[in-house]
């Protein structure tokens, strides 16, 4: 399977990367009411860091963004599966196919994974380099200030020295 098929299906909701149900059915290739069904049968598996059910509110605004159709489908709120939960379906789906799944999953969570630490080192770099730019543009201002002051002084007009010729 093509990481970035799966990866496009990775959303954040409450802080956490998820994949929702419908998703992994269509991975898995099973029907989404098997797959909550069998989550429902083992609902122990499936602690809240694991998976959990989105509110209305955050189906609704999760589909505008995926642009859904209103037409017909669930009648529920989706289930969202966290990492762990994804590698908890594994114990309770037994296909091949699932297996083989799961494995590209958790190849994908692990590459975001890496990712995300490549781009916070680089946002830590980019915040020095952008202090140390500031500082030595800082210095360059203050100079560029002092010579325009110093033209400034240059520039006014003089008391003239001498003697003043009457008539």
């Amino acid at each position: 399977m093509e990481l970035q098929v799966i990866q496009n299906r990775i959303y954040e909701i409450r802080g956490y990367r998820v994949i929702l149900d419908f998703d992994l059915a269509e991975l898995y290739q099973v029907e989404t009411k098997v797959l909550k069904q069998s989550v429902r049968r083992n609902l122990k598996r499936f602690p809240s860091d694991f998976m959990f059910e989105l509110s209305q509110e955050e189906w609704l605004n999760l589909r505008s963004q995926i642009v859904t159709s209103s037409w017909g489908g669930a009648r529920y709120q989706p289930f969202a599966f966290t990492e762990q939960g994804v590698a908890m379906l594994s114990s309770v789906l037994r296909s091949e196919t699932a297996i083989e799944i799961n494995i590209s999953i958790m190849r994908v969570f692990v590459k975001i994974r890496e990712f995300s630490s490549v781009y916070i080192e680089l946002n830590q770099k980019l915040e020095t380099f952008m202090i140390e730019t500031n500082l030595q543009f800082n210095d360059i201002y203050q100079a560029l200030t002092e010579l325009a002051s110093q033209k400034e002084e240059e520039n006014k007009p003089r008391k003239r020295i001498g003697y003043v010729k009457e008539e």
